[in-house]
């Protein structure tokens, strides 16, 4: 996942393939066509609609561009929103991205399918 720090996602200037949803709406009403990243709010750490917002655009809808969490974006939801779609994340301002990484190495692997890698990791080799 790619780690984004608030400066950085405030600089961007381009973001004309760029739809930003709120996290209150449907993702199966928009138009994915040409979309290139789809931003979606974390207005409250406690807020975790973004998650299935994410799974949804995902797995449902194929939605193969770039899926960022933006807004109350903590260290502790990285792994997860990874799992759950997300190709980055932007950080809020009071977060380390050094502090974040180590999120990743802490959790290399899991057994159970997520968003991205659907196949469980013990089911490798088993023929249907």
């Amino acid at each position: 996942m790619k780690l984004i720090t608030a400066h950085a996602h405030a600089a961007e200037s381009d973001r004309s393939q760029v739809i930003a949803l709120a996290n209150d709406a449907d993702p199966r009403a928009l138009q994915l066509e040409g979309v290139e990243r789809i931003d979606l709010s974390f207005p409250k750490f406690t807020d975790g609609r973004a998650f299935s917002q994410a799974f949804l655009l995902r797995r449902r809808l194929g939605f193969k561009g770039e899926i960022r969490a933006v807004g109350d974006v903590l260290i502790d939801q990285l792994v997860q929103m990874q799992r759950s779609g997300f190709d980055s994340a932007v950080l809020r301002a009071d977060q380390n991205p050094d502090f974040a990484q180590r999120q990743f190495d802490r959790y290399p692997a899991f057994y159970q399918g997520d968003a991205v890698h659907t196949q469980p990791q013990f089911s490798a080799g088993i023929a249907p």
